[in-house]
């Protein structure tokens, strides 16, 4: 399924039907009189979040949406059907934005099932019923019904996940996503391997947590710079940050501090969300070299960094265990070792 985090959309609500003129016409009736019946209301457009999506893939496709209008009225007083409610289902975390060059936020959906009218269907018009009074006794006049609404939005979405995973082109962090998760992300020997936004579960010692990988980013991407600044709002709802550096990097520090810089011009909160640092490819480097850049990211970031290689798997488990303690919530089980094999059985 192709991953697509903006689409264009037009939606009009349905419009009133229209009121009825008409006459009671019975045998042995004298002076029956109007019983022209009201027109009926047209549907609402109606967003809700549905959960099992995460794209706007579909929008790409079908980009007009109008719910059915109202039907007229009818003689004998019957007011005409309603028409039905148009219910757009869009994943968690959609927003829904004006056409217009601030992009005012019309709606935000975070929680499943939430629900918003955006646009209201208009009301039936008056049958020549309602018309009728002392002085009036037989009009024909009607109401046509009450028009609808139209107009164009943005939908724009924005994951939302427990952690979110930031870091320069080729820090390993689809190498990662795939060894602590089941996503099966392209992992390549060349920058912008991931070019849309990667979800996955990671299950850690009877914890699970979102992670989502988004573009790398390089220097310059809050102006516009690579691909990686029109994915930051994704990480926007995440509760923490989970920063890979390469460790076989020329200088790290640099490295931490490009990607920190561009979080800080994006602005939105994202500078302000806690980290959790880790020196990823750390099997390419040796010992000695891993503990000096180690000590001075530890000195410029002002958090000690884990050492980890997703090929390897070394490394995964204190930095899972970081990130479930960084999460809070439940404390992470203690590993209790296996009794020795020679013991006597016993079923006590």
């Amino acid at each position: 399924m192709h991953f697509l985090d903006q689409a264009k959309i037009f939606i009009r609500s349905g419009a009133g039907g229209p009121g009825a003129v008409s006459f009671r016409r019975e045998k042995f009736i004298e002076y029956g009189g109007p019983d022209g019946g009201d027109g009926g209301k047209g549907g609402d457009i109606v967003f809700e979040a549905v959960a099992g999506l995460n794209t706007l893939i579909d929008f790409r496709y079908t980009q007009h949406f109008r719910a059915p209008r109202g039907k007229g009225g009818s003689g004998s007083n019957r007011t005409g059907a309603g028409g039905d409610d148009l219910v757009i289902k869009v994943p968690v975390g959609t927003q829904v934005l004006a056409d217009d060059e601030e992009r005012s936020l019309l709606a935000d959906l975070t929680e499943v099932g939430q629900r918003i009218t955006l646009l209201r269907g208009g009301d039936g018009g008056r049958g020549n019923a309602s018309y009728k009074s002392s002085t009036n006794r037989a009009p024909r006049q009607h109401g046509t019904g009450w028009p609808s609404e139209e107009m164009w939005v943005w939908l724009r979405l924005k994951l939302l996940a427990d952690v979110g995973l930031v870091g320069l082109p080729n820090a390993g962090k689809s190498t990662f996503l795939n060894a602590t998760t089941n996503a099966a992300a392209k992992v390549g020997d060349y920058p912008f391997t991931t070019l849309r936004p990667q979800l996955g579960v990671v299950r850690h010692k009877g914890r699970e947590f979102v992670l989502a990988d988004i573009p790398g980013l390089i220097e310059g991407a809050a102006e516009g710079a690579g691909i990686g600044d029109r994915f930051l709002g994704h990480v926007e709802r995440c509760r923490l940050l989970l920063h890979l550096v390469d460790a076989a990097s020329d200088d790290p520090v640099e490295s931490w501090e490009i990607v920190r810089g561009e979080l800080e011009a994006y602005g939105a909160g994202l500078e302000d969300k806690p980290e959790v640092l880790a020196l990823s490819r750390s099997d390419l480097v040796d010992e000695e070299e891993l503990a000096g850049k180690s000590a001075a990211l530890s000195d410029a970031a002002g958090i000690d960094p884990l050492p980890v290689s997703a090929p390897t798997a070394d490394g995964l488990e204190p930095l899972l265990d970081r990130i479930v303690e960084a999460l809070g919530g439940e404390e992470v089980p203690k590993v209790v070792e296996d009794e020795p094999a020679d013991k006597d059985w016993s079923p006590l």
